[in-house]
């Protein structure tokens, strides 16, 4: 068995994880030991690994977030999920290995006959995209959201979810390259961000009175979705692609009463409880299962090659999503 640990974090993360050999301890009342199927690696993962995320476990560590496993044994006295039952791993329980221990109750049962890859990156972008788009504006259908960084994870779910309640999506990346994988993907306008990108928005949606930016990037980006946005609009910021803070003009603020917001879902996490987030979670592998919900994978690999697979998840010109799947 092998898991990928960190005993330090620093500029470059994948000089500081390894795969390491390791046995499970015994398993007492209550837990389960689970074969992991797949576990992808997220932006917010790199940033644990650098020391920049706002949440960082104690060292050392496994990494890894989410993932979907099969229920290979369980301890004394526990009856369910049952063993060759596909469960969702719990959060930030360190996934990237090729067999985890678990508490038991802590596992939620997955449909059978779903591509566990696609199933396994359910825990963090799906809710998040869900999310912005419900808890911040009470959008109609027919409406136009628009957003950042639309070729992320994230950004591919938005587009898919946005569809699914009848919105447009205005989708903005930051290289030429991106739009037609974007286009594809359903996004009803994809552009370049940039200069004049509000003039290009509104000449794209007819003058659209947009409500509602998610915002990835911070830096410029930022300012240029708030231009974007209609008097009283909602901007969300989830991220920081560029490295650098959020911008923005006074005169969205002031002349425009545009309001900076911020979303991370750790926090709803804390906030929500146990039949809220089963809710949430029910409703999104129901779409998944169904094929209305999917992210593009660019990429699997083992454990061992950890290192390998998150230079690769680091890479900015990739299109789509690295996925640690253990051998055997």
């Amino acid at each position: 068995m092998q898991r990928a640990q960190y005993t330090e974090r620093g500029p470059v993360p994948q000089a500081s994880i390894t795969a390491v050999e390791f046995s499970p301890p015994p398993l007492t009342q209550g837990q389960a030991l689970i074969k992991v199927l797949a576990a992808p690696i997220n932006p917010s993962d790199v940033l644990t690994l650098t020391g920049v995320y706002g949440m960082l476990p104690p060292l050392p560590a496994i990494g890894g977030n989410e993932g979907v496993g099969v229920v290979a044994e369980l301890g004394p006295g526990t009856t369910s999920p049952a063993v060759g039952q596909m469960v969702l791993l719990p959060v930030g329980g360190g996934t990237w290995a090729s067999h985890m221990v678990a508490d038991a109750n802590k596992l939620m049962p997955l449909p059978s006959g779903v591509d566990p890859l696609q199933l396994a990156m359910m825990t963090v972008n799906p809710p998040t995209a869900h999310l912005m788009l419900q808890e911040f504006v009470d959008l109609q259908a027919g409406e136009y959201v628009i957003q950042n960084a639309a070729n992320s994870g994230v950004g591919e779910y938005l587009i898919q979810l946005a569809k699914i309640r009848g919105l447009k999506t205005v989708n903005i990346v930051r290289r030429e390259s991106a739009v037609a994988a974007v286009t594809a993907m359903g996004g009803d306008v994809v552009l370049v961000d940039g200069p004049g990108l509000a003039k290009r928005v509104a000449e794209a949606t007819e003058n659209a009175k947009i409500r509602l930016a998610i915002d990835a990037v911070g830096g410029k980006s930022t300012d240029n979705l708030a231009n974007c946005l209609t008097q009283g609009g909602t901007l969300v910021n989830y991220g920081m692609m560029s490295g650098e803070s959020c911008v923005m003009s006074p005169s969205s603020f002031v002349f425009r009463d545009v309001t900076l917001r911020g979303f991370w879902l750790a926090l709803w996490f804390r906030k929500a409880t146990p039949p809220q987030q089963m809710a949430v979670f029910g409703e999104l592998a129901k779409l998944i299962a169904a094929g209305k919900l999917k992210a593009r994978v660019q990429a699997t690999y083992d454990v061992s090659q950890i290192k390998e697979a998150v230079a690769a998840a680091t890479a900015g010109e990739r299109d789509g999503k690295i996925l640690i799947v253990p051998k055997g």
